[in-house]
């Protein structure tokens, strides 16, 4: 017999029964891995990276420019920029609010002589105290369509392109062509610089991403902007960069006023997988394999062995009242059908004692203070009561 139950509960049908939660669980792991990773498929670089062909990235604007003749140099360090900078060079500053409070003195010094052009994205006030001075950053405004209200030369070819984020106010010492305006202040600004070259200040990097080139004018404006010179160094600040470290204890990172900024871009895949994994798992935890099997206790209790254990842990809690109530209850559920009246009514002693009171063959005292009566106040009392009620019921029994 045991032998034959061994070999059907391991039955194929059994395991399979058994383990598809589990097969499951894993195939929509695998499934969920292999989606996650073919839609990060092509992010390997970040925002902003002439490298990345996703969304963010600006690979399109890249090969444009590289079609035109402009040679693309991707630079991650100061030294590098600084090396290849001329009257023929474009440096485009992807992050100018990453910089050390050196790093930004350095490149304010390379801008004045280089002779080039200097592109900078979305500086903030901090940032331009030192790249350009006599230029503040005022509230900054959501992206849209703008018109370019400039004669800037390039604006006017490009017209309508997505600008907004930072705007930028001028002093009046400062000469500049202001254009893309957004409530009554610019969002691009040109300031020449001492040695022929001049300075680009962008409010916003969206006409540069992929996903928004082809939008309106964004790919003229950009082409125009970055393809001036025969030569563009693509800056991607990094804090890995040794003149980072600035031992005046100025340096300044775009992200101390938002943490999130410092997390690497694929921390949101990562927690969208954790989230699945977690799901999933709760599903097979939750998930009951089979019906409800009902299995017999292993010792049989008596009754009376019950009814005893309940009475000794009553005598050790001296609970005279809970026994009371206990005996008069059982008492009025077994004498109300005795006597004709429904057991949702057997507590009720307007129901109960009349109907008793016309069964009753011998006085038994008060039957009010039998049944619903004050808990007695001593052991003898609570025999004598268990007693009474005995004799009541018999006597209705028999009447």
């Amino acid at each position: 017999m045991t032998s034959a139950g061994t070999s059907l509960s391991r039955s194929p049908a059994h395991v399979w029964s058994r383990a598809r939660g589990i097969l499951l669980a894993l195939a929509l792991l695998i499934i969920a891995g292999l989606t996650l990773a073919l839609l990060r498929t092509g992010e390997a670089y970040g925002r902003l990276d002439p490298r990345s062909a996703d969304r963010n990235g600006s690979r399109a604007v890249a090969e444009l420019l590289k079609a035109r003749e402009v040679s693309v140099r991707i630079a991650t360090t100061l030294d590098e920029v600084t090396a290849a900078a001329g009257p023929d060079t474009t440096v485009l500053v992807t992050a100018p609010n990453l910089l050390s409070a050196r790093q930004q003195t350095a490149l304010r010094s390379m801008a004045d002589t280089s002779g080039g052009r200097t592109v900078l994205l979305a500086p903030d006030s901090f940032s331009l105290d030192v790249l350009v001075p006599g230029v503040t950053a005022g509230q900054p405004a959501t992206v849209a369509t703008a018109q370019p209200g400039c004669d800037l030369p390039e604006a006017r070819r490009a017209g309508a392109v997505s600008l907004g984020g930072e705007r930028y106010e001028t002093a009046t010492s400062v000469s500049a062509d202001r254009c893309y305006h957004r409530g009554g202040l610019p969002t691009l600004i040109r300031v020449e610089n001492p040695a022929d070259g001049d300075t680009v200040l962008l409010g916003a990097a969206d006409l540069l991403l992929n996903a928004h080139l082809a939008d309106e004018g964004n790919a003229s404006l950009a082409l125009q902007l970055l393809g001036s010179r025969s030569h563009l160094v693509w800056y991607l600040p990094s804090l890995a960069d040794p003149s980072a470290d600035d031992p005046d204890g100025g340096q300044r990172v775009e992200g101390e006023a938002d943490f999130l900024g410092l997390i690497p871009s694929g921390w949101l895949w990562g927690t969208l997988q954790l989230a699945l994994a977690a799901v999933l798992a709760a599903i097979w935890r939750a998930r009951r394999l089979g019906p409800l099997v009902p299995e017999r206790l292993p010792v049989a209790i008596r009754a009376s062995e019950t009814t005893e254990g309940r009475a000794r842990l009553y005598f050790r809690a001296d609970a005279r009242d809970r026994a009371a109530a206990v005996l008069r209850s059982a008492a009025r559920l077994r004498l109300a059908p005795l006597v004709g009246v429904p057991s949702r009514e057997a507590h009720s002693p307007d129901a109960l004692l009349p109907a008793l009171s016309s069964r009753r063959i011998a006085d038994s005292g008060d039957l009010r203070d039998l049944l619903f009566g004050p808990a007695p106040t001593g052991d003898a009392e609570l025999v004598l009561l268990a007693d009474r009620l005995d004799a009541l019921e018999r006597e209705v029994r028999t009447s």
